[in-house]
């Protein structure tokens, strides 16, 4: 009984391909090491004691656990007013961010009137040109709007990749559903709200990240334009903690009585400010990567 003879070439490119896949693991499980590393020192940082933080700066985990870095930094005031801040930033601030995304990406998405590539390009064009930060300034100033936090929620309106990408997916949505819905009488408000958005859900769901990221960090145009100490935000808070660090250590004629941010509550610090935002990941990550590759692909 003759046997069918194996294709050597096939079985020498699945073992070169299987090859290559090991190879490629092994990259990325080197790269998943080097992100995940600093987070987990910083964790663990955050709940040693001063003594072991110093003797073991590279740590998995702490031989004995604290929660004496955190109670220290919770007795901060500054800690609250950061995070009133920042949840008032975010909360008015992304709706705002996505309403103005939206609205501008779906009327640019309909190419049927006139001047519609015109400003589509002139939006493009502040991509690569913007005023700067003295304008800015001085309008804010002429608006009486400085010290108030109104000046950092509208200084960040729409960003313009976000709205490239929103704009892109909109535009691969089926005419026939907006002629219809037009047919039927509805607005182009009522077709936004109730027929476009609906249906982009995964490219809503990405920018929304987005923005939350970039209002949970906003900290720039606090600078700039807030000089209240009742409204620092939470990211100009650990910026003067680690400053307050790197001065009371300094400081040979600090007494006992000096209170001393160590490495431990500077990794708490950093802990209490990125772990919010980290927690809404879980929920849009299946809307994230279709989102931002089908408004990439289509753009």
């Amino acid at each position: 009984m003759a046997f069918p003879k194996k294709n050597t070439a096939n079985v020498r490119i699945r073992d070169r391909f299987e090859l290559l896949d090991a190879i490629l693991l092994f990259f990325l499980i080197l790269m998943a090491l080097a992100i995940i590393f600093p987070v987990v020192n910083v964790l663990a940082l955050s709940f040693a004691s001063q003594k072991e933080a110093a003797e073991r700066p590279l740590m998995l985990f702490p031989l004995q656990p604290s929660i004496d870095n955190y109670f220290r930094l919770f007795q901060d005031p500054r800690i609250l007013i950061g995070y009133k801040t920042t949840l008032l930033i975010v909360l008015i601030g992304v709706p705002m961010n996505m309403l103005l995304t939206t609205s501008l990406a779906y009327g640019l998405s309909r190419t049927n009137f006139p001047g519609g590539k015109v400003l589509f390009y002139a939006v493009l064009l502040t991509m690569l040109f913007n005023g700067g930060i003295v304008p800015m300034y001085l309008l804010m100033l002429h608006l009486n709007l400085t010290k108030s936090l109104l000046s950092v929620l509208l200084a960040y309106g729409v960003n313009t990749f976000y709205f490239v990408i929103t704009r892109s997916y909109m535009m691969s949505l089926p005419d026939a559903l907006i002629e219809s819905a037009k047919i039927d009488g509805a607005t182009e408000w009522r077709i936004l709200f109730s027929v476009v958005l609906p249906l982009s859900k995964p490219i809503l769901a990405t920018v929304l990240l987005f923005y939350a990221v970039d209002r949970w960090n906003e900290w720039y145009n606090a600078m700039i334009f807030l000089r209240r100490n009742d409204l620092i935000p939470l990211q100009l808070v650990l910026r003067t903690i680690v400053m307050d660090s790197n001065i009371v250590n300094s400081l040979s004629i600090a007494g006992p009585r000096v209170p001393r941010f160590t490495e431990g509550i500077q990794s708490a610090t950093i802990m209490v400010t990125m772990l919010p935002i980290m927690c809404f990941f879980p929920f849009l990550q299946k809307y994230f990567v279709k989102g931002i590759m089908v408004g990439a692909i289509k753009a």
